[in-house]
């Protein structure tokens, strides 16, 4: 995935799906070149945070909002199980980025057929869910937000754990 600037001018649909896929282009590129045993490579010994680590928990959170709750449809269980939630960043030395890459590839398609077929981004979520004791079911525009705003964070940390690994950084 080749990372592109969003463009200046564009409608509100546009610059979100651009600004979405700029900001997914940047994981990518902070992973680009490293082994696996660099990818799993840890921040500080006591932290659970890696290169591998956030793109395997950036596979999760694309297919929770738009396959489960965009869509209405529930994948199947992948880096999460109800005895480890964090298994995204808890994995052993088997865990490689080939792996990972793919899976997140494959979920970027799977994301992009569930933004497509809605009609606009006032479309609601196909679900409805209770957190906190309130209903949750976003439009779309909140879930597009919502993940520029997850991708963005998380390549900040990225942007860190790149520089330790190999003293490669950008922007």
């Amino acid at each position: 995935m080749k990372r592109v600037d969003p463009q200046q001018v564009a409608n509100e649909r546009t610059s979100l799906r651009e600004w979405l896929e700029y900001h997914r282009a940047t994981l990518l590129m902070k992973i680009d070149g490293l082994s696996d045993a660099q990818a799993r490579t840890r921040s500080i010994p006591s932290s659970n945070l890696s290169l591998l680590g956030l793109l395997r928990h950036m596979v999760v959170v694309e297919r929770y909002l738009f396959t489960w709750v965009i869509g209405g449809v529930q994948p199947e269980p992948i880096y999460i199980t109800w005895e480890d939630d964090n298994l995204d960043f808890n994995f052993d030395d088997t865990a490689t980025l080939t792996e990972a890459l793919e899976s997140f590839n494959a979920g970027l398609v799977t994301s992009h057929g569930y933004e497509v077929v809605c009609e606009s981004l006032d479309s609601l979520a196909a679900r409805t869910e209770v957190r906190d004791g309130a209903d949750f079911r976003p439009d779309l525009r909140w879930v597009m937000v919502h993940m520029i705003e997850e991708y963005a964070r998380h390549n900040g940390h990225a942007d860190l754990l790149r520089e330790a690994i190999d003293g490669v950084t950008g922007d």
